[in-house]
């Protein structure tokens, strides 16, 4: 995989293969061990307090002298303390999601920062890219927690965005695999952004519990809910197919947020409880079989992408 283009340039990294910013997921280990295998690591501040996030920022400062980011879920009441600790302790990437990049953008780009937006449309896309993104993470519906409501595809989108956008697109969800990663290449695609997989690594901060149910998870795993209130992916469980079920059954919203409650991703991810947590992960988890180390990762994910190449290049 010895590839140059202009996610490699942006970010300075040497594999355009990035981590994504997971709630109770990627914390500096997490972030580190990926931007220390030559891809980008970005620390999930979602589930983070800004003095938390400057400890993890701290952190992997020392634990890596390669580029790293940080996430940054805008919708979050606290999203202006956490972009000015970003900018307090020096890191030059940000990706922004859930919200709008304009509201902060030149406030990052004064501050030498490269901002990235998640989208799960071309019309969102389109407004990152007017107000001054230096590249999108198009996410297709396969990926885990949070989705779009016009269930976009990876496969349908990357082209479209491609196809509309002059700044580089990032492909995200789904991928967990070398093939893959050559796949969203073929569509137009500089970059790839893989969460799921990262999730069930040695490094990441989850519950061994939740890993563990990533690795067991087949094709039919996860599963949508909470149409009504903001799409999430998650793998079945108790807790999931009781909120499936109420929505189905004509749950109101306010139903659904009390279903919902507090801390439900903690209590699935972090703490452990797979029955009553939520486990949001995307449809790759059928692709994952074991827990391993980022190391082991990468390496399984460029050999397979090299592979793939090859085949494809006996074709012609």
């Amino acid at each position: 995989m010895k590839i140059k283009n202009r996610i490699t340039e942006l970010f300075g990294i040497e594999y355009p293969i990035i981590q994504a910013g997971m709630v109770w997921v990627s914390g500096y280990k997490l972030a580190s061990a990926v931007s220390e295998c030559g891809g980008l690591g970005l620390i999930g501040s979602g589930s983070m307090k800004p003095e938390l996030l400057r400890e993890h920022i701290q952190k992997a400062k020392q634990a890596t002298t390669k580029p790293f980011g940080v996430n940054i879920p805008l919708l979050r009441g606290d999203a202006d303390e956490l972009i000015k600790v970003v900018i307090e302790e020096g890191v030059k990437i940000v990706f922004t999601s859930a919200g709008h990049p304009g509201k902060f953008i030149d406030l990052l780009k004064r501050n030498e920062i490269k901002v990235v937006h998640v989208v799960p449309s071309v019309k969102y896309a389109k407004k990152a890219e007017e107000v001054g993104c230096d590249a999108v993470v198009g996410e297709g519906y396969e990926a885990g927690g949070h989705n779009g409501f016009d269930e976009i595809t990876t496969f349908c989108l990357i082209p479209m965005l491609v196809e509309n956008l002059k700044i580089p697109v990032i492909a995200a969800g789904g991928i967990a695999t070398g093939s893959q990663i050559a796949a969203a290449f073929a569509l137009g695609a500089e970059g790839v952004q893989i969460g799921t997989r990262f999730a069930a690594t040695v490094e990441s901060s989850a519950h061994e519990n939740y890993k563990q149910k990533v690795v067991e998870a087949l094709d039919n795993g996860t599963i949508i809910g909470f149409r009504k209130i903001g799409l999430v992916r998650m793998l079945r469980n108790d807790f999931a197919n009781r909120a499936v079920e109420a929505e189905k059954s004509g749950a109101d919203e306010i139903k659904l947020k009390e279903i919902w409650g507090e801390k439900r991703e903690r209590l699935g991810i972090f703490e452990g409880n797979v029955n009553e947590g939520a486990l949001e992960a995307g449809q790759s988890a059928g692709l994952i079989h074991e827990i391993l180390p980022v190391k082991l990762v990468f390496e399984k994910l460029i050999k397979e992408f090299d592979q793939t190449i090859q085949t494809l290049s006996n074709l012609v």
